[in-house]
């Protein structure tokens, strides 16, 4: 799978919000240490934008910005062939060439790049409020790779949007059990209650989980926005 791929399995810009929102909310029950998580999501990452990202631990890892010019997405496989650091420093031919204008400061944000500038991305896709589809750039892919760009490891949960396919996911990541019930209802943007987080967390309450909900941005207890 590459960018190609993971373009056509994604979902609405609204639908992949929501997506990230409930994946950094099980983290953050699951893996009350933050630095120990997978998933994360900033609902006030800069004014008028919100971030999703993912870190795996080993290198690889994606940044989503919502905004009002849409959604861009920089996913970064460090193993990758595409790599910069297999190019003398600079990104993959076509990679990152055809981002929009209005994308372009997320190319150059210091977040997304090293120390000298150079942008950390192997696959990259955006997405207009007005477009019906995701985009990305013309690409030559490496044909010696199964995975040229990585999209496959990176984006798994983002294309396989099922409860069950988190559920294996965090049951080999944790090595704990994981109630897909719960699961299911956190994907649908249910309302916390001690009931569920304690299904997912015996150990966690409400409470502990305040300041992550609000960071999240994910409904609170009474229903609303927290």
């Amino acid at each position: 799978m590459t960018a190609h791929d993971v373009a056509r399995q994604l979902p609405t810009i609204a639908g992949l919000q929501d997506l990230c929102r409930s994946l950094a909310m099980l983290d953050a029950i699951l893996s009350p240490d933050w630095e120990a998580r997978y998933y994360s999501f900033s609902s006030a990452w800069a004014e008028g934008e919100e971030m999703a990202s993912m870190r795996n631990g080993s290198g690889d890892e994606y940044s989503i910005v919502f905004s009002a010019a849409g959604a861009y997405i920089r996913g970064f496989a460090h193993e990758s062939p595409m790599s910069p650091y297999a190019q003398d420093g600079e990104p993959w031919p076509g990679v990152i060439d055809d981002v929009p204008e209005v994308f372009k400061p997320f190319v150059e944000e210091p977040a997304f790049t090293d120390e000298d500038g150079v942008p950390a991305v192997t696959v990259c896709l955006w997405r207009r409020p007005t477009h019906d589809d995701w985009h990305y750039g013309t690409i030559d892919f490496p044909s010696d790779s199964a995975d040229p760009d990585g999209a496959t490891g990176l984006f798994k949960l983002l294309t396989d949007r099922s409860p069950e396919a988190f559920q294996r996911f965090a049951e080999d990541y944790y090595e704990v059990p994981v109630d897909l019930g719960a699961v299911s209802d956190v994907y649908a943007l249910r309302p916390l209650s001690q009931e569920l987080v304690s299904s997912l967390n015996a150990e966690l309450t409400l409470a502990d989980l305040a300041q992550d909900i609000t960071e999240i941005g994910y409904p609170g207890p009474d229903g609303g926005p927290n």
